[in-house]
């Protein structure tokens, strides 16, 4: 019987897996799938329930380690590690930097420790991919005690990035090299300037909460404002938390949905606005991107929404025309990889992430199981 790495993503509601066979190259799973019902209403799932779904699909297969997305690093962790007691209570003191994925990554990491006893257990930060950010990217205007305490940029979708990154080495490794910047837009949603194959700049900062609006994560938002909430006869901590988080973005603009694909099929006009505001923002960032880089030769469309929307990506490219980028409108909309036109000085793709791969490489080499 082959050995197989198991990677597992566990969020609020549900629990992504992917089975990878050892000798197989770590490229595309002989299984995946997803345990939905996690934490939503009476007779919820627990993770260890969920997880042990996922046992039932895997079967027989022999598991030589598993594989966790962590959202959040921090300062300590730059590079995939074996978890231990100690490295389990240095995650759990993250929580509050990412309240939506971070309790959750760890109650499978938790439930995965219980199922597979004796097997090692790698985490795998999406904010390990941004430490290659030269100094003053990782600043904010804050007193250096403050940055050296924690308070940094740090990024995050990393391991989104690196699969990408890899995509492009392999197509072209000349032009993975050049001046790319990264869309990678879904329910969270940021963009990453990447130059040698490395991060240089990215959206997301101190937590996942900054930059690009998404489904119900605020986004770029004004200090002042949560100063201003948090005013005595305002509102609590954990009602802003709440509002942030939960009830901002596409959601709290549209008070539709936080769903891109409800949203452009909505005539309310709270839904167009929602839809434009995004783009705009979109706009925005890509040139901020572009701006780190001090140019643009490749942009990449990834992420729910970028692979999925293409009159988004159509509005987004044709915003930053004066950058330079030229559409090819047929191949965006029948699903190209290349959607550039022949006169367009920025090389323009659609590439589907695979963010399971990488966990699978990134765990085999941290656990010594590659074959």
């Amino acid at each position: 019987m082959p050995d197989h790495l198991l990677t597992l993503n566990a969020g609020s509601s549900s629990i992504k897996f992917a089975l990878f066979e050892s000798a197989g190259g770590l490229t595309t799973p002989v299984l995946s799938g997803q345990v939905e019902g996690l934490g939503v209403g009476r007779g919820a799932l627990t993770h260890a329930q969920a997880l042990a779904q996922v046992l039932a699909r895997i079967g027989k297969a022999r598991v030589v380690a598993v594989g966790h997305r962590i959202v959040h690093g921090g300062l300590r962790f730059d590079a995939p590690v074996l978890i231990d007691a100690a490295v389990l209570a240095a995650l759990e003191a993250l929580q509050d930097l990412a309240p939506l994925h971070q309790p959750h990554n760890i109650a499978g990491v938790k439930a995965a420790r219980a199922a597979f006893a004796g097997v090692p257990q790698v985490a795998c930060f999406d904010t390990a991919f941004h430490r290659t950010q030269p100094e003053v990217n990782r600043h904010f205007a804050l007193p250096q005690a403050l940055h050296d305490a924690g308070i940094q940029r740090y990024g995050f979708h990393g391991l989104s990035y690196e699969s990408i990154r890899d995509q492009l080495l392999a197509a072209d490794a000349q032009a993975a090299r050049r001046r790319v910047v990264v869309a990678h837009l879904g329910n969270g949603a940021s963009m990453c300037a990447m130059h040698e194959g490395k991060s240089v700049a990215t959206t997301m900062s101190f937590s996942p909460l900054d930059g690009l609006p998404m489904g119900t994560r605020c986004g770029r938002l004004d200090a002042a404002a949560v100063l201003h909430l948090l005013q005595p006869g305002g509102r609590s901590r954990e009602e802003v938390t709440r509002l942030l988080y939960r009830e901002s973005g596409l959601l709290g603009l549209s008070g539709i949905s936080s769903d891109m694909r409800e949203l452009l099929a909505s005539p309310a006009p709270r839904a167009k606005l929602a839809v434009d505001y995004f783009v705009e923002q979109a706009a925005r960032e890509l040139a901020a991107m572009a701006a780190a880089l001090r140019g643009i030769e490749t942009l990449v469309f990834t992420g729910g929404i970028g692979e999925n929307a293409h009159t988004l990506r159509a509005r987004i490219v044709n915003d930053a025309a004066w950058m330079g980028l030229r559409l090819d409108a047929q191949g965006n909309a029948s699903g190209a990889s290349r959607i550039s036109a022949a006169d367009s000085t920025v090389s323009i793709h659609v590439l589907r992430t695979n963010e399971e791969a990488v966990i699978a490489r990134q765990s085999a080499r941290c656990a010594g199981v590659l074959t």
